[in-house]
């Protein structure tokens, strides 16, 4: 499937843009579980000024949706109508500041936060050595690991809106919640401060060795997954729900429950979106059936459908 070019349309109003625009780029080879379809036009700012400019020059209703690394997304085969930004390296400088903080932006993968954190002596952070994604996604997520979530060591993030302001958040503004903030879902974090305390960097390098250890013993994480696919029920562990209603294991089309992990699900026969979705509405639809228990989606999905093809609860089996 490929959408109308508005490329030139959006040049014509951003005669100052430094970022570059793709036309229908594709997705799946940017998406860690390589499925979907094409972005209808793909925006790399240069950076958080060029972020700024560009969405200040938008149409408000052209739809706008940032992405990061790809780890928490399945997109749909028929792609994404409107402009997909995903931030590059000007978003991705780390360094420590004083006082045992760290300043990350917002493409930084978390695990290279963990690592810059260990350098500088800074300890605290060494649970994102378990998190697949950047820190963008940490933020929007209030991504967590190890009994430690991101709202324990955040100061402050940057963000932009959607009319192009910047704005800079207090952990208190952020309203985190499990996996979930407050801030505006269309806001589009650029950086963010941590706090962490002094330490080693031999121990806080143990430390991430035994996160790392954990997570490869434990997660199929050399597949292509989007990390964990369920967020867990108040008092219950998603995986314990889906391997009691018998989905280890279970396959439609491509895609299947991990055998390792039930709450990962795996692309490892060249699985579309549709099969990947497919197969986490019928884990869904089985939990419920046997638990009671209605298990929400961690993973973002974006997207259409292929024509005439259902989404959501619909494609149950």
């Amino acid at each position: 499937m490929t959408f109308p070019d508005i490329t030139a349309d959006l040049k014509s109003r951003m005669p100052e843009l430094r970022g570059r625009l793709t036309p229908n780029a594709s997705l799946a080879d940017i998406t860690w579980f390589r499925v979907g379809g094409p972005a209808q036009v793909l925006f790399s700012p240069a950076d958080e000024a060029d972020l700024a400019y560009a969405l200040a020059c938008m149409p408000a209703v052209l739809p706008v949706i940032v992405i990061g690394l790809g780890s928490n997304l399945l997109v749909r085969d028929g792609g994404v109508p409107g402009v997909v930004i995903r931030l590059g390296r000007g978003f991705g400088e780390v360094k420590a500041l004083p006082g045992d903080r760290l300043a990350a932006g917002s493409v930084v993968p978390d695990v290279k936060v963990a690592r810059a954190a260990a350098d500088a002596g800074i300890a605290g952070l060494e649970f994102y050595r378990g998190i697949p994604g950047s820190i963008g996604g940490a933020l929007r997520m209030n991504a967590g690991a190890h009994g430690r979530e991101t709202k324990d060591v955040l100061v402050s993030a940057r963000a932009v809106d959607r009319r192009g302001t910047i704005h800079v958040l207090s952990l208190a503004d952020m309203g985190f919640t499990y996996r979930h903030c407050g801030v505006p879902g269309d806001w589009i974090f650029t950086e963010a401060i941590y706090q962490g305390t002094p330490g080693r960097s031999a121990d806080i390098l143990k430390a991430m060795d035994e996160v790392a250890q954990y997570r490869e013993k434990n997660q199929p994480i050399k597949e292509r997954t989007g990390g964990s696919t369920f967020k867990n029920p108040p008092g219950h562990s998603a995986w314990k729900l889906i391997d009691e209603a018998g989905c280890r294991g279970l396959r439609i089309g491509g895609a299947k429950v991990s055998e390792m992990h039930c709450n990962f699900l795996i692309n490892d026969q060249g699985a579309t979106g549709e099969d990947v979705e497919r197969l986490g509405e019928t884990v869904r639809a089985r939990v419920r059936a046997k638990s009671g228990i209605t298990l929400q989606w961690e993973i973002i999905r974006l997207g259409l459908p292929r024509d005439g093809h259902p989404t959501g609860e619909a494609l149950a089996i």
